[in-house]
């Protein structure tokens, strides 16, 4: 079981990695693309097509932590050891978070994508991305604390 927890640790690490890269990395770059290439290479709504291929490849990362989270806390929970009420409930949030994520912000936006750049700049699609935004910070945070929680608990 010591292992699993180790592989648990390392791809609630990789999650929460990812999510920052994209985030605090990789989107300014994106969006901002006039500050290393010059004026009028890309638009706002190019800049958005592209960031949204990266969180497609982002969501494969965070699905699969989030089914490893949900799984681990199941098997401890049904073989009673090391269960930790706080731990399954956060790994509930981050299945329901990543879920928000993956099955219903990003099919909007890439269907708001679809229909052109006009649809991109609508009020329904400004609230809907930065509720986004909301669900990934929480997610982020409970994915962290999730990670302390069983490594401390794994350590005693």
């Amino acid at each position: 079981m010591r292992s699993f927890m180790v592989i648990y640790l390392a791809m609630l690490g990789i999650a929460i990695g990812v999510e920052i890269a994209a985030g605090a990395f990789i989107a300014p770059v994106i969006f901002f693309p006039e500050k290393y290439l010059g004026e009028g290479v890309l638009s706002h709504f190019q800049s958005g097509i592209l960031m949204t291929q990266v969180f497609l490849k982002m969501n494969l990362v965070i699905g699969f932590a989030a089914l490893y989270s949900i799984i681990y806390e199941v098997q401890v929970f049904m073989m009673r050891k090391n269960y930790d009420f706080l731990s399954f409930f956060l790994s509930l949030m981050i299945v329901v978070g990543t879920g928000l994520f993956l099955y219903y912000y990003t099919p909007f936006i890439i269907h708001a994508q679809q229909l052109g750049a006009t649809e991109t700049i609508t009020e329904a699609f400004a609230t809907m991305h930065k509720q986004s935004e909301w669900v990934m910070k929480a997610l982020m945070v409970a994915q962290f604390v999730l990670f302390i929680r069983r490594s401390w608990l794994s350590q005693k």
